[in-house]
């Protein structure tokens, strides 16, 4: 499948503060990609490279071809961007606003416009600046979506809404996907981005440090299980399993709750030795995953230091 964003060796310093630092990666058309990692990570550094408000220092990004620092107006023809922090005039009402936005594209279909209004139930009669910070979010998504674009470049897109326009957001994303577009979407939530994105790329401190498909990164997850038995149960029988990392005992002695790393083959056919009464496994978010991820990353650097 062809790719329609193309980011190679991508680098960009602010002297002593952090930027990013060899960022490669592609995304193919169609595809709803998650950019992911905490704040000052470096997602909208990279963001905003590809829309070229800033120049890298180094490595390349095209866009549908185009190359997005010298090419930045073929760019922008194909894209729907939402900034991280969006700044518009304050005097203008939300109606005046993404009126401008559409004269700016040459027009876009008014009957789509207006079921983009109804769905985030946006009063476009009120000034900008009288705006909540939700209802600030809803005018710049709804002037991102409203001329269906080919690339939709989204910088922390729920910010600031409700769980029911969170809800709309991911119906419009899956539509978006649906009709073969693009979807390069920035967040530190990772909930966000399990129930659209296809695929995800962490980075951390400017460097992406791993890329691959939701269900991919969930193999580093640990998950627990919670086993209770009819008696007593040595723990130790569970201690040197194939997959289990920690055993702890519950019930004095008539259970156990294990930390999973790796398939539970081996904890079931023990346990069934066993009269057991329940057997609970609980199963990781995405939020757990990413945060043993760094964690995982940060001891690993912690240790390469000590030696």
């Amino acid at each position: 499948m062809t790719a329609v964003i193309e980011v190679e060796k991508l680098t960009k310093s602010y002297g002593a503060k952090r930027g990013i630092v060899d960022v490669s990666l592609q995304v193919p058309e169609g595809e709803v990609f998650g950019f992911l990692g905490p704040n000052g990570a470096g997602k909208t550094t990279t963001i905003r490279i590809l829309m070229a408000l800033i120049r890298a220092d180094g490595g390349s990004a095209r866009i549908a071809g185009f190359e997005c620092w010298r090419q930045s107006l073929d760019v922008k023809r194909l894209i729907g961007y939402v900034p991280g922090e969006p700044s518009l005039d304050p005097n203008l009402t939300g109606g005046q606003i993404l009126e401008y936005f559409a004269r700016l594209r040459g027009g876009v279909d008014k009957v789509y416009l207006q079921r983009l209004i109804q769905t985030f139930d946006l009063d476009t009669s009120r000034k900008f600046r009288q705006y909540s910070t939700g209802n600030k979010r809803k005018v710049v998504l709804i002037q991102a979506f409203m001329h269906r674009p080919r690339v939709l470049i989204l910088d922390e897109p729920t910010s600031g809404l409700d769980p029911l326009n969170q809800q709309q957001f991911d119906g419009l994303v899956k539509e978006a996907r649906d009709e073969g577009r693009t979807v390069f979407l920035s967040s530190h939530v990772l909930s966000e981005v399990e129930k659209t994105c296809t695929r995800v790329g962490i980075i951390r401190e400017g460097r992406l440090v791993r890329v691959g498909g939701v269900h991919e990164l969930k193999d580093i997850k640990r998950y627990e299980i919670t086993i209770s038995f009819g008696r007593q149960v040595p723990a130790a029988r569970f201690e040197h399993l194939d997959g289990v990392v920690a055993v702890e005992t519950l019930s004095n002695g008539s259970g156990v709750r294990l930390q999973m790393q790796g398939p539970a083959d081996a904890v079931i056919k023990a346990a069934a030795q066993y009269p057991v009464i329940s057997l609970t496994s609980y199963e990781p978010s995405l939020e757990d995953v990413f945060l043993r991820f760094y964690e995982q990353d940060g001891q690993a650097a912690r240790e390469v230091a000590r030696a």
